[in-house]
């Protein structure tokens, strides 16, 4: 079934992101923040909620959810507090989490989107700040669950969407530009399978036209952008079936079993009132000046739609090659230090769009970890501009490049793919095979131009592929013409 055609039936979705924040110390208490540690060593007793210690802010949580919520078009408290949100869990050994309740942060913002050749607007209602808790672990040991507290105390923000979203697609493409929003800021790596970027989707189903929402259940345990989406199908999918079948819906949580690929229930839904929420008692408001808020505003990189408007004014690329481009703030800096250094619009495009991705795909890297610098990469294309080799030769230096740690141009050199534009020698070339196809130049000159390929080719036979093309072809021209 098509969740986004179904006749009677439309899907009302919002998402609850929490972002992983890229600080180096925990929210607050002075603890490393590093992921993939040995378990259990990243702790303190104000991480284990020992009495008679005192949480600190880390200033940095602070400052990069106010840039999350200037990037999303929030409306930022001059004055916010923290909550404590209670609830037992063994992974959670305070018994609450510092978080925000009654006054988040960040209010009231939105973000555009775009799926299959239309645009959409999603409200956010809220991001807010917390700590995070520790992770259970019960796939390691046949009879016991284990925990690792690494985890507990770790900065989050969470980002809650308006329920704006009708389809697993947008909610694939909000997600994504989340994503996008958080790597530009370099606040959060958005890493959904290690963790640093994890959804909770909120799905319901109503009738058509209705403006009553449906009874809706919350799903978790969703580790792939893929994932998310074919979660929200299934449940979408599942709550018609049951409607239609004269069955009702219950508020409750349920877990993405990838290896069945279905939603099961996990718990009935716990609601805000459950947790018993109070104002954090060892820790003051949180006061947003006009000088903090001005000084962060500068700190602001430009955001990925705004860059892909100046790549298609400042390079006249198109929209297409342009949202490719600027995809990875990473990639869009590799494209433009490219440009820079070589001084080659066009060609930089296509090296990035075409060899530069093939190589991030078949090796699973980041821009970051590419074999080539951008130095060599320039000198590469400047041997193309110069005419010194063919676009042939230059895919051949590329790949060579890859293997070697030598120069293009000393490829090109070894692998004897230098072009040859000396005028003489290139003079004497076409002359002779002119002279040994006296009938083809014959009808040449009678009007038959397309013949210019064959002498060009001729050209290059005979120079055992080392001719300047461009030169033999303007030779001929000279000659015959």
């Amino acid at each position: 079934m098509n969740t986004i055609d179904h006749e009677d039936f439309e899907a009302v979705i919002g998402l609850e992101v929490h972002a992983q924040l890229l600080t180096q110390s925990k929210a607050f208490a002075p603890v490393a923040a590093q992921y993939g540690q040995a378990p259990n060593t990243q702790i303190s007793p104000l991480c284990l909620g020992y009495p008679g210690t005192l949480p600190l802010v880390n200033e940095n949580l602070i400052r990069y959810i106010i840039k999350m919520g200037l990037a999303t078009n929030c409306s930022i408290a001059p004055k916010s507090i923290f909550a404590r949100k209670n609830y037992f869990y063994p992974d959670l050994p305070k018994g609450y989490q510092i978080s925000q309740f009654e006054t988040p942060i960040c209010e009231g913002g939105h973000i555009d989107i775009e799926v299959e050749g239309y645009s959409k607007c999603i409200g956010i209602t809220r991001i807010h700040m917390e700590e995070d808790a520790g992770k259970s672990i019960h796939d390691q040991d046949p009879y016991n669950t284990l925990v690792d507290l690494n985890r507990a105390g770790t900065p989050l923000i969470e980002i809650v969407s308006e329920p704006d979203l009708r389809t697993p697609q947008e909610a694939y493409a909000y997600l994504s530009k989340i994503k996008q929003i958080v790597q530009y800021l370099e606040v959060c790596d958005g890493n959904m399978e290690e963790g640093s970027l994890r959804c909770d989707a909120n799905v319901s189903v109503r009738l058509r036209g209705s403006e009553k929402f449906g009874t809706r259940t919350e799903l978790k345990n969703m580790n792939s952008f893929r994932n998310v989406e074919k979660a929200i199908d299934f449940e979408i999918y599942r709550q018609i079936e049951l409607i239609e079948a004269g069955g009702e819906v219950v508020q409750q949580t349920r877990l993405w079993d990838t290896s069945k690929m279905e939603t099961r229930i996990m718990r009935s839904k716990e609601e805000a009132h459950d947790y018993r929420y109070f104002p954090e008692p060892d820790l003051p408001p949180i006061i947003v000046t006009n000088d903090l808020l001005d000084e962060i505003k500068e700190e602001l990189p430009e955001l990925a739609h705004i860059r892909q408007q100046r790549f298609i004014e400042q390079y006249q690329l198109s929209l297409v090659d342009a949202i490719t481009l600027t995809e990875n703030r990473y990639l869009a800096d590799f494209f433009e230090e490219l440009v820079l250094k070589s001084d080659q619009v066009k060609a930089s495009v296509n090296l990035v769009l075409s060899d530069v991705l093939r190589v991030l795909n078949e090796q699973s890297i980041a821009i970051h970890n590419f074999p080539l610098s951008v130095t060599r990469l320039a000198e590469l294309l400047n041997l193309r501009a110069s005419d010194k080799v063919s676009s042939t030769a230059q895919q051949t230096i590329f790949n060579a490049m890859l293997e070697q740690d030598s120069s293009a141009q000393e490829l090109a050199e070894t692998l004897n793919l230098l072009q040859v534009s000396d005028s003489n020698y290139m003079d004497g070339l076409v002359k002779q095979v002119i002279d040994a196809n006296p009938d083809e130049a014959a009808r040449y000159k009678e009007g038959k131009k397309q013949l210019m390929g064959f002498f060009v080719g001729q050209v290059m036979k005979a120079s055992k592929g080392k001719a300047n093309p461009k030169m033999a072809n303007e030779l001929v021209r000279k000659y015959l013409d």
